[in-house]
């Protein structure tokens, strides 16, 4: 599916400024919209949203938060629809790939997942996206198969995702073994040592690594040249200085773990509350971490699509 086909379709609402970029070739950069509705209190997650926008503005790309509102895929949301998702009474669902058709039948308010920001992104012609981190296989998951949609999507969508890596709640090993399996590549940005999200050195090596926008947007460029039809993970360490205790968060992460498996909570319901209750349990030295994580993915992110742009029109 192009631009074009995404235009011909009535169930795409692609926003004035991101239809002007895309059609021009200039750098968009899509934004996945659960950390507005799920992963942030109102209103500091209508002020995170639109700061995300601005930083990826600020850095010369266009940006593409993504939902499904009224019935419609939205490529792009205007200040009052970030608002109306932003808001506890809009009761907006999680939505990965398998709910996509479900809730836009329903006409309900969806807030995109990694997965399904992913696959209407790129079936849009963007072709990076900003992010925290991204799902993977969980803890005991080779017993449970609790792995996240976010891998498969990975594996069949042409698409770069910038993320602090996987988030460290997961078992990161074996999320690494299934993307290999997928076809998809995965790349430490400026580092050796794979990031898992709050810290920056998980204990395992990045698959490969590459050092700057430049070359991510050369591989990308690659990868889509070749109609791989699979993606690239950039995988950026978070900050050095916002970095979180690693010690302090895994002792957080396995305590929750222990509540999940107490309290029954299985599936997508699994991550938000560990995220929610990690924050608790560090006095909020995790959510002030994710959030310098977020902002700096979507400054590699921008410089990613100013560079890919660059790298298309040359190519035409």
């Amino acid at each position: 599916m192009s631009l074009s086909d995404a235009l011909n379709n009535p169930l795409f609402a692609i926003a004035p400024p991101v239809l002007a970029a895309l059609q021009q070739g200039l750098p968009v950069v899509a934004l996945e919209s659960t950390l507005i509705s799920h992963g942030l209190p109102w209103p500091e997650n209508k002020s995170v949203g639109l700061e995300l926008e601005e930083i990826v503005k600020s850095a010369g790309a266009v940006p593409a938060t993504i939902a499904i509102m009224g019935g419609k895929i939205r490529i792009g949301l205007s200040a009052d629809e970030l608002e109306t998702l932003a808001k506890p009474e809009s009761e907006a669902s999680k939505v990965s790939r398998r709910d996509i058709a479900m809730i836009i039948a329903k006409k309900s308010i969806g807030a995109t997942t990694v997965a399904a920001t992913s696959l209407l992104a790129s079936k849009c012609g963007i072709h990076v996206f900003a992010t925290g981190g991204v799902g993977g296989v969980h803890r005991g998951g080779e017993l449970s198969m609790d792995v996240s949609a976010d891998l498969t999507e990975l594996g069949r969508t042409p698409i770069a995702v910038v993320s602090a890596g996987i988030k460290s709640i997961l078992d990161i090993g074996r999320t690494l073994e299934y993307l290999e399996t997928q076809g998809v590549t995965v790349v430490g940005f400026g580092t050796e040592n794979y990031p898992s999200f709050f810290t920056r050195d998980s204990g395992f090596k990045a698959p490969c690594v590459l050092n700057s926008a430049e070359e991510c947007a050369a591989l990308l460029h690659a990868n889509l040249s070749l109609d791989l039809n699979s993606g690239v993970l950039i995988s950026v360490p978070i900050p050095e200085e916002a970095a979180a205790d690693g010690g302090r968060v895994e002792i957080a992460v396995k305590q929750s773990l222990d509540e999940c498996e107490e309290q029954k909570i299985i599936g997508r319901d699994i991550t938000p509350y560990i995220l929610k209750r990690v924050a608790k349990l560090t006095d909020g030295h995790s959510l002030t971490a994710n959030l310098a994580l977020i902002r700096n993915n979507c400054r590699v992110a921008s410089a990613i699509a100013v560079e890919l742009s660059k790298l298309k029109l040359a190519s035409q």
